[in-house]
């Protein structure tokens, strides 16, 4: 049960976050929900794919970390942080923090302001272990100004991509993708209800229809998302090099 509390320096100073990933910590997920603002850089490791919760739903972009139910490729025990990856996504980065809204009334009205929370029921939360979130004389640790950018990120994520699916739907340029795939065990796997950006239908877009793609920013997020796709490929690598649970239990 999540325990939702305004950050502030008196009542978290002494409050810890440990800075590490692993099932124990509830990062054994094989998807995480990724934002514009951050394709860019996750296109290096990470399969990037939309989702909907229902056939006409809004779309979600998902990084995929794993082929199964609680698997995540990417925990390695054997890495510093316990992420074997180049860069990791923000909503997983976040760990405890999110963004809440507190109204404030300013000589315009009143508005809501963006302000961070911490759920102080969440694995990686401590009163002594982990990085601090404050310094002694009250400021922001450096961890937490971290934190703040990534959060800062998906906030702004979350802004741009409506306007983005918009964009790509008007285009048509939302297609499904099934993933197939058979393991050296000889297991097979199947991915359904995935989608991508159609490479084809990208490329035959006439001039007018790229610029405004271009000048709205949304054209390099299309690239970075087909750019992504060689990931999987590296994805199932890693899935080859995991035990088989199977032969294991035998």
């Amino acid at each position: 049960m999540a325990r939702h509390e305004l950050l502030n320096n008196i009542t978290h100073q002494h409050t810890h976050v440990v800075h590490q990933f692993g099932s124990q910590y509830g990062d054994n997920v094989a998807s995480v929900p990724v934002f514009p603002t951050e394709f860019i850089e996750l296109q290096k490791d990470y399969p990037i794919l939309f989702r909907r919760d229902k056939e006409d739903g809004p779309y979600q972009a998902i990084a995929l970390l794993g082929f199964s139910d609680s698997e995540n490729l990417f925990l390695d025990e054997s890495a510093a942080s316990g992420w074997d990856a180049r860069s990791i996504p923000a909503s997983v980065e976040r760990g405890p923090f999110l963004i809440g809204f507190q109204r404030q009334q300013d000589m315009h009205g009143e508005k809501a302001e963006p302000v961070v929370h911490i759920d102080m029921d969440h694995p990686k939360v401590t009163e002594s272990e982990g990085q601090p979130l404050f310094l002694s004389q009250g400021g922001n640790s450096p961890y937490l100004e971290y934190i703040s950018l990534k959060l800062q990120a998906i906030h702004q994520g979350m802004a741009l991509q409506k306007g983005m699916f918009s964009a790509f739907e008007q285009l048509n340029l939302i297609e499904p993708i099934n993933i197939e795939f058979e393991l050296n065990s000889g297991q097979k796997h199947r991915l359904i209800g995935n989608y991508g950006i159609n490479e084809e239908r990208l490329a035959q877009l006439n001039g007018q229809q790229l610029e405004q793609l271009h000048r709205a920013g949304y054209l390099q997020l299309a690239f970075a998302v087909i750019g992504s796709m060689t990931n999987i490929r590296p994805l199932i690598e890693r899935k080859n090099r995991q035990p088989d649970r199977r032969r294991e239990r035998a």
